[in-house]
């Protein structure tokens, strides 16, 4: 039998106000990072360590959106609660292990909007059942990004407000000081947990609000200072 190997695709993001790029190697995702989602995910909202999962890295998953467009994806399969969640993506610039609270942020490069997509009925099946959440959350297109902003562009995004639209009407709306663990806290945190690299992304959470998308409902995520981005999965 003959294999035909396709070549690695590799996900690299657009970077604000240049013509480089961000190229991508690993994306984290922190769970139930504000203490209202958590209430509405059935959860404890107090102060318990961080838990991560992931999503890959490649260009399956991960969707590069430009400025003042709106990307048109594919309306995943097997799914009919398919949930939006409006994330602040941080970009990592210099790799390290077990860092320190206080050097977390010379680690970052840069910020985005990320949409960490899901398909909140397999994963509650995953859960119920104790095993592994990747179908509700690692399938193809499932974490639209936009532009990365450097931070020293944006000195005051962790100050920022946090919001999604669908169809023009707020589902989401809340502020990335409202984050259980702060960005700080959550790189040191992870960094002991994996070596992190240039190019990983962290996807740092989610307010409140989540809900389901409909096929050709256009998604808007926003983050004070970065650029917006638009989505519609048809």
């Amino acid at each position: 039998m003959q294999f035909e190997f396709a070549p690695h695709q590799a996900a690299s993001l657009a970077i604000a106000g240049g013509d480089t790029r961000f190229p991508v190697r690993r994306v984290y995702c922190v769970g139930r990072n504000y203490a209202g989602h958590a209430r509405e995910m059935g959860s404890d909202p107090d102060r318990e360590p961080p838990f991560f999962f992931s999503k890959p890295g490649d260009a399956d998953a991960v969707v590069p959106v430009a400025p003042g467009t709106t990307a048109e994806l594919p309306f995943p399969p097997q799914t009919s609660n398919f949930h939006y969640e409006c994330e602040l993506v941080v970009a990592i610039g210099k790799g390290g292990a077990n860092i320190a609270v206080a050097d977390a942020h010379s680690h970052v490069f840069g910020y985005a909007v990320g949409l960490d997509m899901t398909r909140r009925d397999l994963q509650g099946k995953m859960k119920d059942a104790g095993r592994p959440w990747e179908i509700g959350k690692a399938f193809d297109f499932s974490a639209p990004v936009g532009p990365v902003h450097r931070a020293a562009d944006v000195p005051g995004v962790e100050d920022a407000a946090i919001s999604l639209t669908v169809d023009g009407v707020t589902k989401q709306s809340s502020h990335v000081t409202h984050l259980t663990w702060s960005i700080a806290e959550t790189i040191a945190n992870l960094s002991t947990l994996f070596t992190l690299q240039p190019g990983d992304l962290i996807f740092s959470g989610t307010p409140e609000g989540v809900g389901a998308v409909q096929r050709g409902q256009t998604i808007v995520g926003h983050v004070d200072g970065l650029t917006d981005i638009a989505v519609r999965y048809v």
